[in-house]
């Protein structure tokens, strides 16, 4: 994923909504949101270049989800696994917390950049690495937004998707205002952009929500809505080089609690 936004409210009775979007090179294979054949309990899209996930959940109540970190200054060191397996073993591991504690004791340097969201049992936990840090937090109740930065850096278009996220939530239009702030194609003026070191020219364009280009550019909008009793609705949209609509699916699924 390139950028979340979501509502975490542990004792609400949907305790987590959440809305992203995955901005990805066209030519990249990847498989639609669905359960996957080698491992039936696990639900999501599929990165089938290096086997991961930008978002996936647990039958077991396990949910993933992880972004770059958008630093070309960043060394990445030689032959680094996938940041999308994070997600998969994020899913699959025994005690999510422990093995959480073991990438922020030094495991996590292996990998390029990421931010890494993973949630069981109403918990929440981030797991950040960028040049000069490597920090596990909670996540704090209340609304928040990840993109290629830390947890709630106020990007401009960060700030934008988490607004249409509260007032999705606020007016009852769940999860329409959420899913057209996503869909937003404006890009900010310059003295409002990050500098990440990539340009202005490219910070520009990668400061729209939704990027609509024909070789990258926003490839799929994932949105959920986790109850506490175990319920959990989650759809995908899908997109080809322009923005073109390649697709939807839409799951009703029960998960452990």
């Amino acid at each position: 994923m390139c950028l979340i936004a979501l509502a975490y409210h542990p004792d609400a009775p949907y305790w987590l909504h959440l809305v992203a979007n995955r901005d990805e090179f066209h030519d990249r294979p990847s498989a639609p949101l669905g359960d996957w054949p080698d491992a039936p309990q696990i639900v999501g899209g599929r990165d089938l270049r290096a086997g991961g996930s930008w978002l996936a959940l647990h039958h077991r109540g396990r949910l993933a989800t992880v972004t770059n970190v958008r630093d070309p200054a960043l060394v990445v060191p030689q032959r680094a696994p996938s940041r999308g397996e994070l997600v998969h073993q994020a899913l699959t591991c025994d005690d999510p917390q422990a093995w959480l504690e073991q990438l922020a004791a030094g495991e996590a340097w292996r990998y390029a950049g990421f931010n890494l969201l993973v949630a069981e049992g109403r918990r929440l936990w981030h797991l950040h690495r960028s040049r000069h840090a490597l920090t596990l937090r909670r996540v704090t109740p209340g609304l928040h937004g990840l993109s290629n930065a830390d947890l709630d850096t106020p990007w401009p278009k960060l700030l934008a998707t988490r607004r249409g996220l509260a007032e999705s939530l606020d007016t009852g239009a769940w999860p329409d205002d959420a899913l057209a702030a996503m869909a937003t194609p404006r890009e900010y003026d310059d003295a409002r952009l990050p500098d990440t070191g990539v340009g202005r020219e490219l910070e520009r364009r990668l400061s729209a929500a939704f990027i609509r280009g024909e070789t990258y550019g926003t490839r799929a909008t994932t949105w959920l809505r986790w109850h506490r009793d175990g319920g959990m609705e989650i759809a995908e949209r899908r997109f080809g080089p322009g923005g073109r609509a390649e697709g939807e699916s839409h799951r009703d699924l029960r998960l452990a609690t």
